[in-house]
Order: C-alpha cells, then sequence, then structure tokens
C-alpha cells in the first residue's frame, strides 16, 4: 500500500476534491494544512518546489495540484464498457443540475469532469444565489454534489481530451484513453481562467503566480501581494486578501467594473492600493515571484515589491475538446437556442461555455435543467 500524504488548505476546493477521488477508492491518506501550519508549508515548499495546493506526496513521487490524470493512473477503476442515455462533461452548477433532472427522468447518466464546481469553486463569497443570503463557492457546489449523490447517476474525475460522432453515438475520449459512449450529450465544461500574456508566466505559476486565491492565499499571509482584475471576483479576492496579506496592490487594466456593493466593501480598507489604467508588464525573480513591473496608460513603468500575483482577469471557453462538433461564436463559446439545444442533434449545452450572454451561477443551474429535459425529449424519441 502506497503512503500518501496531501497539503492543503482549509478552503481549497481542488484539495477537497482530491481527498474525496482518494476516500473513493480506499486509499488512506494523511491531510496536512500548510494554511494552519508555517513550518509543514515550509516542508511542502521544499519537497515540490510550489507555493500553492495541493500537493500530493504518493510515497516518492510528487505530485503537484490536482491531477485527475495521474491520479486514475495510479488509483482509478477505468469505467465500464456501458453504453449510456446522455453523457454530460462537465460538473460544474450547469453539469450538476443537469444531472440531477436526467436521473428523475431515469436515463442513465454519467457525468465525466476534471473537478467538481467548476469556476464557481474560486468565488469567496456568493450574495446573489436564491435561498441563501451569502454562501462560499465551495460550500454551494458542495450541496449540488450531495443531491447529486442521493440519485442514479456516475461521476468520473478524469479529463475530457476528444468529442466525437460514430455510428450515430457520442463517443468520449478521457486523457486515460477510456472511450465512452452514449446516445446524447451535454456540454457544460465552462471556461478556464485567462492568461496574463507576460513572458515567463509559465515559469511562475505554482511560484508566486496563483489563479486560485481561495487555494493558495493562506500561504501569503503577511506577505505583499497584487491582485489583477477589474471585476467582481478581483475585488471580492482584494479584499478577502487584506485581511491575510500585509498589502495588497490591484492592478486594473482600464476601470474597475465590479457591482457597487463591492467596490464599497473595498473603500476604505487600507492595506489595498489601487492601480488604475495599469498591467502587469514584467514579472522577477528566482525562484520565486519578487518583483513585478506594471505599466500605466500614459507608459510609465513602476516596480512592485511582491510575494504573490493572483490573477482574476477573465475566462476563456473550454471548447477545444470539440473539434467541429457544433457550432461556435466569434469567441469560442457554443452556439445555442433558448432551449440549450446545439447546431448538432442530439448534443445539448448549457453555463458559461454557451453564448448565453449573462454568466451567473442561478443562470448556469437553470440552463443546464432546460438542456437535461430537452436531451430526456430526444432520447425518448430514440425508443
Amino acid at each position: 500500500m502506497s503512503m500518501v500524504t496531501v497539503y492543503s488548505t482549509k478552503n481549497c476546493p481542488y484539495c477537497r476534491m482530491a481527498k474525496a477521488f482518494l476516500e473513493k477508492q480506499g486509499v488512506p491518506y494523511t491531510s496536512i494544512d500548510v494554511g494552519a501550519d508555517d513550518a509543514a508549508a515550509q516542508r511542502m515548499i521544499a519537497l515540490s518546489g510550489q507555493r500553492g495546493v495541493p500537493v500530493i506526496m504518493v510515497d516518492d513521487e510528487v505530485i503537484v495540484g490536482f491531477d485527475s490524470q495521474r491520479l486514475n493512473e495510479l488509483f482509478g477503476t477505468p469505467a465500464a464498457n456501458e453504453l449510456y442515455d446522455v453523457i454530460i462533461v462537465g460538473a460544474g452548477p450547469a453539469g450538476l443540475t443537469a444531472g440531477v433532472y436526467c436521473a428523475r427522468k431515469l436515463l442513465k447518466t454519467l457525468i465525466v469532469s476534471e473537478n467538481i464546481g467548476g469556476q464557481a469553486l474560486e468565488s469567496w463569497a456568493i450574495e446573489n444565489y436564491m435561498g441563501y443570503r451569502m454562501i462560499t463557492g465551495e460550500d454551494l457546489m458542495k450541496r449540488f454534489e450531495e443531491q447529486v449523490h442521493t440519485l442514479d447517476v456516475r461521476l468520473e474525475l478524469v479529463r475530457v481530451s476528444g468529442i466525437s460522432q460514430d455510428a450515430g453515438l457520442f463517443v468520449v475520449t478521457t486523457a486515460s484513453g477510456t472511450l465512452l459512449k452514449a446516445k446524447s450529450l451535454i456540454l457544460t465544461q465552462g471556461k478556464q481562467p485567462r492568461k496574463l500574456g507576460v513572458q515567463d508566466e509559465e515559469k511562475y505559476l505554482g511560484h508566486g503566480l496563483s489563479i486560485c486565491s481561495t487555494c493558495d492565499g493562506p500561504l501569503y499571509k503577511e506577505k505583499k501581494v497584487a491582485i489583477v482584475g477589474g471585476g467582481n471576483s478581483a475585488i471580492q479576492t482584494a479584499i478577502e486578501m487584506s485581511g491575510i496579506a500585509s498589502s495588497v496592490n490591484l492592478i486594473v487594466r482600464s476601470t474597475i467594473k465590479a457591482d457597487p456593493v463591492y467596490v464599497k466593501k473595498m473603500e476604505g480598507i487600507k492595506n489595498i492600493i489601487v492601480h488604475q489604467h495599469s498591467q502587469i508588464t514584467a514579472l522577477a525573480g528566482d525562484p520565486f515571484l519578487q518583483r513585478i513591473t506594471i505599466t500605466t496608460k500614459g507608459g510609465s513603468d513602476q516596480n512592485l515589491d511582491v510575494d504573490g500575483v493572483f490573477i482574476e482577469v477573465g475566462w476563456t471557453p473550454n471548447t477545444e475538446i470539440l473539434d467541429g462538433l457544433v457550432e461556435l461564436n466569434d469567441r469560442r463559446e457554443i452556439v445555442v437556442d433558448v432551449d440549450g439545444r446545439t447546431s448538432r442533434p442530439g448534443v445539448f449545452a448549457a453555463g458559461d461555455v454557451t453564448s448565453v450572454k449573462s454568466k451567473q451561477i442561478i443562470i448556469a443551474a437553470g440552463d443546464g435543467a432546460k438542456a437535461a429535459l430537452e436531451a430526456y425529449e430526444y432520447v425518448m424519441k430514440l425508443t
């Protein structure tokens, strides 16, 4: 039996998913909260070279992040060679809701996703989802997941590498090479974080550059950080990090576009410094990030000493796996009609991966329900 240790932080959703995967496979592990134990955090950094969680030690192997492909290779059980009525790609608000509605219609349902919760997981506080005055993204998605587990839905934590249609069936290929087949598809794979587009960006990911503040924020206690972005998520991150870090520089390319309620909360927080009409143009430090250069609209440069940067500059659709399967718009979003139907019969879509204008959790969930009901009608017509 392998010796497994998971270095994590309390509110990291990807840490929770790594632990859930191990528990599902019956793999015993030791969990260490590096957000609460500075000495353990330093040990993790020394072992992995990373200032980010989760870090998973399997004997002498270091696995950085929730690497579902590697964990499946080590501990996973391949999905049975079955034909499903519907495969749902993605397990965010839209995908999980679609799973509930498909199961209630007694469709044989499989949800395939690299993670559970999608980008909703990275929300510090959600104050506009009906039924909750305020709830974290992780807690809300945990409620969604718990409801799915009460129903007859198979959930596979694995990355999808391709989707095609063959002899009337839809074929989903996973990163491990498994072929999953279904009569219909619901695409809900959401979006992925947009990058800064700065030289050496990849070098500093996990070395001071982070795309998940809820995961890595606790590692920056009393350190200097910068947040890049001007929307709701950026302002929320700045507010939360102001209570953890010694100073927060908010770097906004143009002007702040967050909801007034978040802007009002940020006003008066003394350790937040706002730089509008500015962008990061250089990163420096070895081996970890130590300094950034920001350039203002007028062309002047300023160097800032920072220990970490959290990127909150928006998202791009996860549609590279589709390879012409359905029509996309000029933003690479899946084009859908009011009922979630795509350009290909039998394929439906919902959530932030689609052309629907408003990107909100409550809208994604509702559209996931609609897509499921359309998939049910489609499958029933096949019988």
